[in-house]
């Protein structure tokens, strides 16, 4: 190996390891994050995940399968911004490039942006705490100047005289930014699982991390009548032999052994019609289920 060779391979090396500073500590942020997420939408059935027979390898799987999509939209995301950037640098005549590079030999410059972002990320964190009802773009930009000028900025000024500062600067920046986008999917991932328990219509994001939209017709083994008046049932899950359903048209989470009941009509997201509500699944010819209050409870059915 000669020493072209020898500056090829650390050329490598030192580019996947300037991608792996950044990617790994948004990926452990957001992954960290949809666990609680997935945690929060089962609460709005009444059941924890565990509850509804979801283990941590059954989680780690769903929740590493939308990390890889997450991750393939972001490179296409990320591709176009850098295609943009190239073409305005082109256009401006390398002035962007000079001004990006001014930016980093001035650790003052440096610091303030990063703790500009760092602060920005915290307004998904003041959203899952539903503290940003009715706020606008400059509310959002003064927060987050606020909130990074006063715990980030002299931090990062510190970091940025030494390279080893300067590296663990980049890694807190990506770990707040994916601690950003999980808290935003937090928020948005209950809303959705609310909605759902609501209106009986699932969204994108809950597919995206994994819950499972699947309805079905429960009844009874021996004689096949349907339960709950022929109602469709969300099946949340099974454990230790039984059943978790959530009955949308009485707005109840409740439980039946595996062994008296029998599963029908299953269906895995279905396609429903704009308007649909939990009113819809009642079966036309049924007069037993009626809506119920709004109000969720949990109960044990025989």
């Amino acid at each position: 190996m000669n020493d072209q060779d020898r500056a090829d391979e650390s050329s490598v090396i030192d580019l996947l390891q300037r991608i792996g500073s950044v990617v790994l500590p948004v990926g452990i942020s957001l992954y960290a994050l949809l666990y609680l997420g997935m945690q929060q939408v089962y609460g709005v059935f009444n059941v924890s995940p565990e509850q509804a027979g979801i283990d941590q390898a059954t989680m780690f799987g769903r929740l590493v399968g939308c990390l890889v999509l997450m991750v393939l939209a972001g490179t296409l995301v990320l591709g176009a911004l850098v295609a943009v950037g190239w073409l305005a640098d082109r256009a401006t005549r390398g002035l962007l490039v000079r001004l990006a590079r001014a930016v980093r030999e001035r650790p003052w410059a440096a610091a303030v942006i990063g703790a500009v972002w760092c602060g920005g990320t915290y307004w998904g964190f003041l959203g899952y705490l539903d503290l940003d009802d009715g706020a606008g773009l400059a509310s959002i930009v003064l927060v987050a100047t606020v909130i990074g000028v006063v715990s980030f900025l002299v931090p990062f000024r510190l970091l940025r005289r030494r390279p080893t500062g300067r590296a663990g600067m980049k890694i807190v920046i990506a770990a707040f930014t994916g601690m950003g986008l999980g808290f935003a999917l937090i928020g948005r991932m209950e809303a959705d699982a609310t909605r759902l328990a609501a209106t009986g219509q699932s969204s994108f994001v809950l597919s995206l991390v994994g819950f499972q939209d699947q309805w079905v017709l429960a009844t009874h083994p021996g004689t096949g009548k349907p339960m709950r008046g022929g109602v469709p049932l969300l099946l949340l899950g099974e454990r230790e032999g039984t059943y978790a359903f959530y009955d949308c048209v009485r707005q109840e989470t409740f439980r039946r052994p595996m062994g008296s009941t029998a599963l029908q009509q299953m269906v895995l997201e279905p396609d429903h019609d704009e308007g649909f509500t939990c009113a819809s699944l009642v079966p036309a010819e049924s007069t037993s289920a009626k809506p119920g209050s709004g109000e969720r409870s949990i109960s044990v059915s025989d």
